[in-house]
């Protein structure tokens, strides 16, 4: 699998919730297929497990908050899961932390929103 190209793998956690697992950059290129595959999943909680993302830009962090907004306006768990040390660092740096509430792993994003 090339870590140049986002690739999305769906699975499931314990409770039932969606876990979209990510691997490769989330960027400006990755937008829209990240997007595209959030809106296309209609489950009421959604982990993403963001551990295999390199690097995520402001267009990455941009599509990142613009879910947890739309989630919000519809009651949908949006949780953010295993980010890398580039990651939390971006979200540190331009606040959005809070807003976002990224957990360590993905078993404690699957613990908080089951």
């Amino acid at each position: 699998m090339t870590k140049d190209v986002l690739q999305i793998s769906t699975s499931r956690g314990a409770a039932g919730q969606t876990i979209f697992s990510l691997e490769g950059p989330l960027d400006i290129h990755a937008v829209f297929k990240f997007q595209e595959a959030v809106r296309a999943d209609p489950s009421p909680v959604l982990i993403i497990d963001c551990g295999g993302v390199p690097f995520i830009d402001s267009a990455g962090l941009g599509a990142m908050v613009g879910i947890v907004v739309s989630g919000r306006k519809t009651n949908r768990k949006i949780a953010f899961a295993a980010m890398t040390r580039q990651a939390k660092a971006l979200i540190d740096m331009t606040g959005v932390k809070q807003f976002l509430h990224p957990y360590e792993t993905l078993q404690e994003a699957e613990a908080a929103v089951s």
